[in-house]
């Protein structure tokens, strides 16, 4: 999925309490809102098992996190051709992008 279409749902999202995110992705009819909805749940379950396995983080509140920073950047893009009239070929560029969802619980 290319990153620029990674990005129409990101932005959605962004400075949204975590549960009403997860509401948002679930209404949006589109691939990218449910690989953006797999993140921001991964990103939710690293945060209660810091909470729960590291001091540093004992004091989070799981109920107030919300969506700090959430971007989609570009990565490697895959090359593949397709034949063409007279024996020629013709490039189909497979595009791929990284999700990167952050969460806090500070105002």
């Amino acid at each position: 999925m290319s990153a620029q279409k990674m990005r129409e749902v990101v932005r959605q999202i962004q400075g949204l309490a975590a549960p009403q995110a997860a509401a948002v992705l679930a209404v949006v009819p589109r691939k990218s809102a449910r690989v953006v909805a797999k993140t921001l749940k991964s990103a939710r379950a690293n945060a209660e098992d810091l909470k729960a396995n590291n001091r540093e983080f004992a004091g989070l509140e799981i109920d107030k996190l919300w969506v700090k920073e959430a971007v989609a950047g570009t990565a490697t893009t895959m090359k593949r051709i397709t034949p063409k009239a007279r024996g020629s070929a013709g490039p189909i560029l497979k595009r791929n992008c990284h999700v990167k969802i952050v969460l806090s619980d500070e105002v």
